[in-house]
């Protein structure tokens, strides 16, 4: 018999809490069971496999390159059937499906938005979940099923076999500061000046600072004298507002927040530091038409956006 119609869910979660303990006693004691039954089990499921899911040293469990595969299937698979029990569940109490965006905060703050009114006004029935987090931590939680599309920025995103992508818009970079900064206003702007001022840095390794780091680099200049580090946009907004501080964004994200009167952008260009936004979505063989409408919805609001719709 094929070995994948004997799993059960319950398997599933087993090879996921051996993998995260790499203890076959203490998954033994938390599932209930006994640790020869256990590692039985387990020997059992790799001779059927044909291959070894764990390498058994000293310190207990580790999973092998293929075990990470079965792991990796394992939480999508779970994860898929918790996202199809909230949905019955809610369809069975009156209410309707969820779908679910991940965008970084680095994202402008309106097009999310507006992409969503246009799928609400086609499907005003159909709710819709957004979380905010970096890139790296979306793809993750995409790539798991726990959502249905992110959106962000693109710069340093890498093609990855389970997921399709699509890129939306391209802007450049601006550097931020409250309205009536010293710098503010004046046109004959260099590194040399705004190396006077503390700055508020997104973490390492998200999109915007990758290209910060990259317009330095090009510049031959040492890091940014950054006293804060932050992927907090509600919270770089308050620390520019009551201070002195620069801050580097996106030129829609300066663009809606000195609207606003909550920033200003300085007469600074920044060479080597345009980047992209675009979406994510599971490269599945049957994509499901309400995510697909959501994906069009996206494409839309680009569209609109270049051409001066907004």
């Amino acid at each position: 018999m094929n070995w994948t119609k004997q799993l059960r869910l319950k398997h599933l979660a087993l090879l996921i809490e051996l993998a995260e303990s790499g203890s076959l006693s203490d998954v033994a004691r938390h599932s209930f069971t006994t640790q020869p039954g256990l590692s039985k089990w387990l020997k059992e499921l790799e001779d059927d496999v044909g291959a070894p899911l764990f390498e058994r040293h000293a310190r207990g469990l580790r999973p092998t390159a293929l075990g990470d595969v079965m792991i990796q299937h394992a939480r999508r698979i779970l994860s898929e059937v918790d996202r199809a029990s909230q949905d019955v569940n809610a369809l069975r109490q009156g209410g309707s499906r969820i779908l679910s965006i991940g965008t970084s905060p680095a994202a402008a703050p309106a097009f999310v938005p507006a992409a969503m009114m246009l799928f609400m006004e086609l499907h005003p029935q159909i709710r819709l979940r957004v979380e905010e987090g970096t890139m790296n931590e979306m793809l993750a939680q995409l790539e798991l099923g726990k959502l249905d599309l992110v959106v962000g920025r693109m710069d340093n995103y890498r093609p990855r076999p389970t997921l399709s992508s699509a890129i939306l818009y391209s802007e450049r970079l601006r550097v931020v500061a409250r309205p009536g900064h010293p710098l503010a206003g004046r046109s004959d702007l260099g590194w040399d000046d705004l190396y006077n001022y503390q700055w508020i840095v997104w973490p390492d390794g998200t999109p915007i600072r990758a290209k910060l780091d990259m317009a330095l680099t090009a510049a031959g200049r040492k890091p940014a004298p950054a006293q804060v580090e932050s992927s907090s946009q509600i919270a770089n907004l308050w620390l520019i507002k009551y201070s002195n501080m620069l801050s580097i964004s996106s030129e829609r994200v300066a663009r809606h927040f000195s609207e606003r009167g909550l920033v200003v952008p300085l007469d600074m260009q920044i060479e080597h530091a345009d980047g992209a936004v675009g979406m994510c979505w599971r490269d599945e063989g049957s994509p499901d038409p309400l995510l697909r409408s959501l994906i069009d919805c996206f494409r839309e609001q680009s569209r609109r956006m270049e051409n001066g719709e907004e």
